[in-house]
């Protein structure tokens, strides 16, 4: 073997397609990937910024053991629900997982929700500019006194497409957002445009991306039966096993609805509006994805109660059409 084969081996993964499968919260994207992947022999890697923390299981829709016994899975269970865990983490354990599936000489399909990862996987990371330290403390020390919803709010004015991605309770996520534009007098969503690998010589992966969408009606049904189906299993004992052993980082507790669950069980909401503000909170997430996933060219979207969805799937993945 001459020392220029690796290079070359490592260029062809590098070229390969990255194969995906999105769409919104309860569109019904694990059930169909685990067809496809079975149909195509292909390992699932989750692109699910909530399914990386250990014990979140109900409350983010986990695949289950019987289901990961299928068809092999990576990037669950990575951490435990009081670590940070970020876009920058999710890349190398996600490039760890491709390799390893390609060791394994099978190829990869990433399956989930998460907009901002695809986009990191595919065009790279926004890295802005550096931290400044006294302006982060103080837009933290206003955080603290006026609340991140606050701070949100203000970042909606002048920024709202940002605003748009970012959950109002997520402070390090807003106040990033307006620690750039006070340095740079540049909007976050501004500088996002110019996303990409940064000056190397890195170029963006191709990407072959099925999209499954549902009429508005099904969808806010297949929403309703989900949260309804999270409570049944347990959920609120599974937030409460999680705070009284690990406890909620900073991260975790952005999970959508575990705030709110957690204060069911403390008596600060009653279970009706615990489950309506769980629906409420689960639209609004489901209106952000939408925001990510129109950011991306070329998805194939389809629905999956239709007869031909499958076949259709898997044209695109095989780079039929």
């Amino acid at each position: 073997m001459t020392s220029s084969e690796p290079r070359a081996a490592e260029t062809s993964a590098a070229d390969e397609p990255l194969l995906a499968l999105v769409g919104a919260t309860a569109v019904g994207k694990s059930a169909f990937g685990l067809e496809l992947a079975e149909e195509l022999g292909l390992e699932i890697v989750s692109l699910d910024s909530m399914q990386v923390y250990r014990g979140m299981d109900i409350g983010t829709a986990k695949p289950s053991p019987a289901e990961r016994a299928r068809v092999p899975h990576a990037c669950l269970d990575l951490v435990e629900p009081s670590e940070r865990y970020d876009v920058s983490r999710y890349l190398v354990d996600a490039h760890a997982a491709l390799a390893r599936a390609r060791a394994a000489g099978r190829r990869a399909l990433f399956v989930g929700g998460t907009g901002l990862y695809l986009k990191a996987l595919t065009e790279g990371l926004f890295a802005g500019p550096p931290a400044d330290r006294v302006l982060r403390a103080e837009l933290e020390g206003r955080a603290r006194s006026a609340g991140s919803v606050a701070l949100h709010a203000e970042l909606a004015r002048v920024d709202p497409p940002s605003a748009a991605r970012i959950h109002p309770h997520d402070e390090k996520r807003v106040v990033r957002a307006l620690e750039v534009l006070a340095q740079t007098g540049r909007t976050l969503s501004d500088w996002q445009r110019e996303w990409g690998w940064h000056g190397n010589a890195r170029k963006r992966r191709v990407l072959c991306c099925v999209g499954l969408t549902l009429s508005a009606e099904l969808h806010a049904e297949r929403m309703r039966t989900r949260v309804q189906g999270m409570f049944r299993d347990g959920w609120v004992e599974e937030a409460l096993a999680i705070r009284a052993s690990t406890g909620f980082g900073p991260s975790a507790i952005q999970a959508l609805g575990y705030r709110e669950v957690l204060a069911l069980a403390d008596g600060e909401l009653a279970p009706a509006a615990c489950q309506e503000r769980v629906e409420q909170l689960t639209r609004r997430f489901v209106r952000r994805q939408g925001t990510w996933f129109r950011s991306f060219a070329g998805i194939r979207w389809l629905d999956p109660g239709n007869a031909t969805a499958r076949a259709e799937a898997r044209a695109v993945l095989e780079g039929r059409v």
